[in-house]
């Protein structure tokens, strides 16, 4: 790199792309990624910020449109059929077109059957385990710089059940991740957060809650939903799961 290159990066922060072709001391190794979801297409893209979605299942489609369709929507099913993925990236694609103005992202601290003890830090750092999620979710729609400008901005917000309490949410998109781990109470207190101009989606699979089975609240307010016009209840099976292979024959077993 000569001098002048070298104080240009300094000055701008930015590499010239071409000031490092013929060096031989970097190389590009081919990453082999083993299965995806992607692998029966032909281009062998890297992971982007993709601009639009797409269904890999009729199950998934049927979510797409009921999302499309309805202001509340409950979508149940197993691991690895895309409900949280599908209810962020809508939730997203709402707030960048200007139909919401903010995104409302809630789920239950609940543990998965192991207790981490106290943990350090304010009440943000206690919470940040359970809502990681979350975050990973988001991360995939948006860049993490992009994230937390949004954040910032208050345009994103990402909250334990136990702060919605009272609450009114006007002009949201609101994505209850984890139901299963939510009591009938809890349910009932969430579903009538929902203000005007507002779409809610609760995800959850009932057959893998951390609650004992006969206090988790989906299957019940889901199945007492389902007679209401106005809501979709979309249910998502085996045949529907877009993670690795691996995980339906899994839960085939289990």
């Amino acid at each position: 790199m000569s001098k002048r290159a070298l104080k240009r990066q300094l000055r701008e922060g930015a590499f010239d792309a071409g000031q490092f072709e013929g060096d031989d001391k970097i190389r590009r190794l081919p990453i082999d990624r083993g299965w995806s979801p992607l692998a029966h297409h032909n281009d062998d893209r890297e992971q982007g910020y993709l601009k639009t979605i797409k269904a890999k299942s009729a199950g998934q489609q049927a979510l797409m449109d009921a999302i499309d369709a309805k202001n509340l929507v409950m979508a149940l099913g197993p691991a690895g059929t895309g409900k949280t993925y599908l209810a962020i990236a809508k939730a997203v694609e709402a707030l960048e077109s200007g139909r919401v103005g903010r995104i409302v992202l809630s789920r239950p601290a609940v543990e998965a059957g192991e207790s981490i003890g106290f943990l350090p830090g304010d009440a943000e750092d206690k919470l940040a385990p359970y809502l990681r999620p979350l975050y990973d979710a988001l991360s995939d729609r948006l860049s993490m710089k992009r994230v937390r400008a949004l954040m910032a901005e208050g345009a994103i917000e990402i909250a334990p059940v136990g702060f919605m309490r009272g609450r009114t949410l006007n002009n949201a998109f609101v994505v209850i991740d984890e139901a299963q781990n939510c009591t009938y109470v809890q349910l009932k207190m969430l579903l009538t957060r929902l203000g005007w101009h507002s779409t809610m989606v609760v995800t959850g699979d009932p057959n893998q809650s951390d609650l004992l089975p006969e206090i988790s609240g989906l299957g019940p307010v889901a199945a007492k939903l389902e007679a209401v016009g106005n809501i979709a209840v979309v249910r998502l099976g085996d045949r529907d799961i877009v993670r690795h292979p691996l995980v339906a024959e899994m839960l085939g077993v289990l």
